[in-house]
C-alpha cells in the first residue's frame, strides 16, 4: 500500500513540473510538449531530441566544403613535401656519383656538400612537423567553426519546436536504441543546407 502511495505521488510530481514548465516557459507549446502533456505514459513523446552526427556531416553541404578546403591544404602541403624530398634524393644521388668519380676538388669540398644534404633533409623534416602542426590547427579551427555554426542554427531551428535537450549521436555511441521520432536530423539538414550558400565560406 506504501509502494503504491510513492509510485501515485511521483507520477504526480512529473505531472506537476511538467505542466509547470510549460506553464512558464517563454516558449510555444509545441506538438511535442503536447503529446508529452497530453498523452499517457506509455505513447507519450518526451521533449527531447536527438541528432546523427555522421549523417549531418556526410549530408551538410557546409561541412562537405570545409571538409573540401582541408582536403586541398593537405594535397598542396603533400606535393610541397614530395617535391623538395625529390630534389634532396637528385642531389644525393648526384652526390654520391661525384664521390664514386673523384669528382671533388678536396674531401674539404665534399664534406661541405654532404653537410648541405644533412641541413636540407633536417629542413625538410622541420618543414614537414610544421606543415602537420599547421594543419592540424586549421582542422580544429574548421572543426570549431563548423560546430559553431550548427550550434546557432540549432538554436534558431528550436526556437519553435522546444526540445528541452537535444543529444548528439555518432556511429550509436550516445543512443543506442530510440523511437525513430526523435531523430531530427533529416529536418535539421533540410534547414541548414537552405540556409548556407557556396557564397558564404
Amino acid at each position: 500500500m506504501k509502494n503504491i502511495n510513492y509510485v501515485i505521488n511521483g507520477v504526480l510530481a512529473v505531472a506537476i513540473i511538467i505542466l509547470f514548465v510549460m506553464q512558464f516557459s517563454n516558449k510555444k507549446e509545441t506538438t511535442v510538449t503536447k503529446a508529452f502533456a497530453q498523452g499517457d505514459e506509455a505513447t507519450a513523446i518526451l521533449p527531447i531530441a536527438y541528432v546523427n552526427i555522421d549523417s549531418l556531416l556526410m549530408n551538410y553541404n557546409y561541412a562537405k566544403d570545409l571538409y573540401e578546403i582541408q582536403m586541398k591544404s593537405q594535397e598542396n602541403a603533400r606535393l610541397n613535401l614530395s617535391q623538395k624530398m625529390r630534389d634532396l634524393e637528385k642531389d644525393a644521388v648526384e652526390f654520391q656519383r661525384k664521390v664514386d668519380n673523384n669528382a671533388f676538388l678536396s674531401r674539404e669540398r665534399a664534406e661541405q656538400e654532404r653537410q648541405r644534404l644533412v641541413k636540407k633533409n633536417e629542413d625538410i623534416q622541420e618543414l614537414d612537423a610544421k606543415l602537420s602542426q599547421e594543419l592540424m590547427t586549421e582542422q580544429q579551427q574548421m572543426n570549431e567553426v563548423l560546430r559553431d555554426t550548427v550550434i546557432s542554427q540549432l538554436k534558431a531551428f528550436n526556437v519553435d519546436r522546444g526540445y528541452q535537450i537535444i543529444l548528439s549521436n555518432t556511429g550509436g555511441d550516445n543512443v543506442l536504441l530510440s523511437n525513430d521520432a526523435y531523430n531530427i536530423t533529416e529536418e535539421l539538414l533540410e534547414v541548414l543546407n537552405k540556409n548556407y550558400s557556396p557564397a558564404n565560406k
